[in-house]
């Protein structure tokens, strides 16, 4: 068994990206943008105290939107750390909270029956020994107090693979090790990257890892070379942006990869931030993913407090409802092998297409690319209601290498879709197409 299987099984995610930033409320690249130093940012961290902090409400609510697995930021790029790390002291268990927040998420996210992974920053603004002045993204980049700092680079990688060891290594079988990220100069062996894989795979042989020790957002990486580098990772991470078809490496071979995306425009917590997606979009783009072979991860950003936004929670309850009755089209399913059809998308597990009607055509609804004596059934995947066929409809008589159906009497009417978001019909196509 492929140690990815149970990612591509899956299909969905949670992402929650939570620290000391939710407190200023201005997302988690606060302290960068705003070029805050160091002894301003401390303030949040003496006022951390998430006295509503519930993993196993975080966990619930991605379990009841079909979600099979949840990945929760270790450290961000402020450096603050949600565990006990017994390397620094920029940690929760130091702040009000008291609690090691990384171990309860763990435990949480297990218990509800989840697949459990934790994200861990490349970069650290709080290190000594990381680089300051003329790097692209440290709050003092342009602050000429630092241009003649002294500062040892390998301090810091051994304090960053010393975190990473302690992750490994102290909290049972962690799914998924989610790093972020690569830029410049600072890719590959800058980051000793094929030590700190031989280390992760000595504790946990089974868990995977993106692409980002030698990428960000917005490529594949070495994944696609026929001889990639022990660090190319286990899936690419498209952030904010769905590849035109499924990612293939050079041979042709479908490579993993899960689509990273906010609810509004934010990863954390931004409470001025109310530009949220609509659950039909996320839906559709979740359908999207899976038919070109993907998975896609969906962040929260909780309060300083540890609560989920409401709207947040509102619009996972509804991919929950949808998800409900026809997670079975998502779910261990991929890419269909046909023409993508103008109503919506395709997904495919073995000999059962799944059609997602994203809106209703006027008359019959052809099934692109499906002929008719390929068709042992088709049914409303909501409620295994039988869906008619409509090849004596006006129109469509003529046409013999297509399958039409109707949802209604008269396969000439146009019928509203019994799920206005994205209604599924279940194909079964015959085994001897097989």
């Amino acid at each position: 068994m492929n140690r990815t299987d149970w990612f591509t099984q899956a299909r969905f995610g949670m992402f929650i990206h939570w620290g000391i930033y939710a407190i200023p409320g201005q997302g988690e690249w606060y302290r960068s943008q705003k070029r805050v130093p160091e002894e301003d940012y401390r303030q949040y961290f003496d006022m951390f105290d998430p006295s509503r902090y519930d993993p196993r409400a975080w966990a619930k609510a991605a379990r009841e939107a079909g979600m099979r697995y949840a990945v929760l930021t270790a450290k961000h790029h402020d450096g603050f750390c949600l565990f006990d790390s017994k390397l620094t002291d920029y940690k929760s268990t130091r702040t009000k909270a008291r609690r090691d927040l990384v171990r309860d998420f763990l435990e949480a996210a297990r218990a509800e029956g989840l697949r459990a992974g934790l994200y861990y920053s490349l970069l650290d603004w709080h290190h000594p020994d990381y680089p300051k002045y003329g790097d692209r993204w440290h709050p003092m980049r342009d602050n000429p107090e630092y241009a003649d700092e002294k500062t040892d680079f390998s301090r810091y990688l051994g304090y960053m693979h010393g975190q990473v060891e302690e992750l490994c290594a102290n909290y049972g079988k962690i799914d998924i090790m989610w790093f972020d990220f690569s830029y410049d100069d600072m890719t590959g062996e800058k980051w000793r990257a094929t030590d700190l894989i031989r280390m992760i795979r000595k504790y946990q042989p089974e868990v995977l890892i993106d692409n980002r020790l030698e990428a960000s957002g917005d490529g594949a990486g070495s994944m696609i070379e026929a001889d990639p580098p022990e660090y190319r990772g286990d899936f690419a991470s498209p952030e904010h942006f769905l590849p035109e078809k499924g990612l293939v490496d050079r041979a042709g071979r479908p490579i993993p990869w899960e689509l990273c995306t906010t609810m509004n425009n934010n990863w954390g917590y931004v409470p001025a931030d109310r530009a949220y997606k609509p659950a039909s979009l996320l839906i559709h783009k979740l359908a999207e993913c899976v038919s070109k072979g993907g998975n896609m991860i969906l962040n929260v950003g909780p309060d300083p407090l540890g609560r989920i936004p409401e709207e947040a929670l509102a619009t996972l309850a509804r991919i929950g409802r949808w998800m409900r009755d026809n997670g079975e089209s998502i779910h261990s399913c991929g890419e269909a092998g046909l023409p993508r059809p103008d109503w919506g998308r395709y997904t495919r597990r073995d000999n059962i297409v799944y059609a997602h009607l994203f809106e209703e055509p006027i008359g019959p609804i052809p099934l692109t690319g499906i002929r008719p004596d390929r068709v042992k059934s088709v049914t409303l995947l909501r409620d295994g209601s039988e869906v008619r066929d409509a090849g004596n409809a006006i129109g469509v008589r003529k046409i013999t290498d297509t399958k039409f159906v109707t949802l209604g009497g008269d396969p000439n009417h146009t019928y509203a879709l019994p799920c206005p978001c994205d209604t599924v019909l279940r194909i079964e196509l015959r085994e001897s197409d097989e």
